[in-house]
């Protein structure tokens, strides 16, 4: 694979940051570098706590850590939280609150790091909001074993779209003739992620936000991914002209996506 550009930088209102909660870290690990060549680099947090960076090609690409009790409690199963960069994580975070979604923990300061809070939106979904300061964030996306887009899953696109439009300044619509309903998030110029109508949604999906990963071939990596001891939910399905899909989990139960896109014309 070769070298990757270094990111100085995520924008506001860009996913910038992916973060797992997971019951078995060292398992993860493996898993992860053998289906994505991720390298860890762990870093003491306290007694028995290590916060570990996954790095792909020397960059970060994400986070992972052991889950907590109290979400181990709650009956929350593992899973992937997704970073969305913000100028000012005390004005959003007030936001949040003011367009009807909630305000789970923070803001905070994270070390020098940066600033950040967990929130929920409207209809349920789970993010977190992100002020980096020395942390901008991932170093690279849209390359192989590094994230590529996010898809919110939620049983109401209406009020989803409007939140977020209005929390973030997205654009968030349907695109060029495709009669589908599924919607296109735009953070500028940047296609960033979408969502799917609640009928192309698989049954009983909380509402929550699916990561994507992207792999030169989708086939080949969702075989490596049982063969890792992963879990495949669907696929690989291939759309034409977008590309070759399929949902999928690690051993531990993080659900996440693989994603190969269509050859470009």
């Amino acid at each position: 694979m070769p070298n990757m550009p270094e990111m100085t930088a995520n924008p506001p209102g860009s996913f910038c940051w992916m973060e797992l909660s997971t019951t078995d870290p060292s398992a993860a690990k493996t898993f992860y570098a053998g289906l994505f060549g991720w390298t860890a680099i762990d870093n003491p947090m306290g007694p028995d706590e290590i916060y570990t960076v996954f790095q792909l090609n020397g960059q970060p690409v994400s986070a992972g850590y052991k889950q907590q009790k109290d979400e181990a409690a709650m009956g929350i199963p593992p899973h992937w939280t997704l970073y969305i960069a913000t100028a000012d994580v005390d004005v959003a975070a007030a936001r949040v609150q003011v367009l009807g979604g909630k305000i789970i923990a923070g803001p905070f300061d994270v070390a020098t790091h940066g600033r950040m809070a967990f929130a929920q939106d409207p209809t349920g979904a789970v993010f977190a909001l992100w002020q980096p300061k020395a942390n901008p964030g991932v170093g690279v996306k849209d390359k192989p074993g590094a994230f590529c887009w996010a898809d919110l899953m939620t049983p109401n696109t209406q009020r989803a779209k409007q939140f977020y439009e209005e929390l973030l300044g997205w654009k968030v619509e349907p695109g060029e003739h495709d009669p589908s309903g599924y919607l296109h998030i735009s953070n500028g110029e940047t296609m960033i992620g979408g969502m799917p109508p609640s009928e192309r949604q698989p049954p009983n999906t909380p509402p929550s936000w699916l990561l994507y990963y992207l792999v030169e071939s989708c086939h080949a990596s969702t075989a490596k991914l049982k063969g890792l001891g992963g879990r495949v939910f669907m696929g690989p399905i291939t759309i034409p002209n977008v590309g070759t899909m399929s949902t999928v989990s690690d051993p531990q139960g993080a659900v996440f996506s693989l994603f190969e896109p269509a050859p470009r014309a």
